[in-house]
């Protein structure tokens, strides 16, 4: 067994009857193919949220600067983390992404950048768009919905898959793919309060 299910399980056993968690939508993600799962940022505990609720293994973009401190990077590395810089288009982790979708994985994005305080959807970045656009991977929209205090319900939602086939064609921007997204998480948030 690797380190990612150790760490899935581990954290399955302590995330499920914490938060409550209830799972909905979940056969909406393939069980085969490049996928790509695209979630509202609301804390630092939404990525091994949403990689303990998805039947795939995740592989996740992570700030550069958790990789500096030595245990946690050896760590996020062993539970397939990779690193972004943030504020500039980093090639070299655009480049990873898509070698990750190629070889058929799951890639687990958070179009926002960053966590929302007020957990309101804020402006997403451009890279979830490029990665939507660029591949061949099916896009699912996922709202974490609820707050991280212990015995309060959590609602974690996946969304059907979001059709690029439009955009593509008519060679839409990364900023506007990644706002189509991002409408499709807030109607989830909207339709699953």
């Amino acid at each position: 067994m690797n380190l990612y299910k150790i760490a899935k399980l581990v954290v399955s056993v302590i995330f499920f009857p914490l938060f409550r968690i209830r799972v909905i939508g979940k056969e909406n993600i393939p069980k085969t193919g490049p996928v790509i799962i695209c979630s509202n940022h609301i804390s630092n505990l939404d990525p091994p949220t949403v990689g303990i609720t998805s039947p795939r293994s995740i592989y996740f973009m992570a700030k550069q600067e958790l990789f500096e401190k030595l245990l946690l990077g050896k760590l996020l590395t062993a539970i397939q983390a990779f690193p972004v810089k943030r504020g500039i288009g980093d090639r070299n982790a655009l480049r990873k992404g898509m070698a990750i979708l190629k070889e058929g994985h799951t890639l687990g994005l958070f179009p926002e950048g960053t966590r929302s305080k007020t957990g309101k959807l804020r402006k997403p970045l451009a890279g979830a768009g490029f990665f939507a656009l660029r591949s061949e991977a099916t896009i699912v929209p996922c709202a974490i919905i609820g707050t991280y205090q212990p015995f309060k319900k959590l609602k974690v939602v996946y969304g059907q898959p979001i059709s690029m086939k439009e955009l593509k064609e008519r060679k839409a921007s990364a900023q506007e793919a990644a706002e189509v997204i991002m409408s499709e998480i807030q109607k989830l948030m909207d339709a699953n309060k």
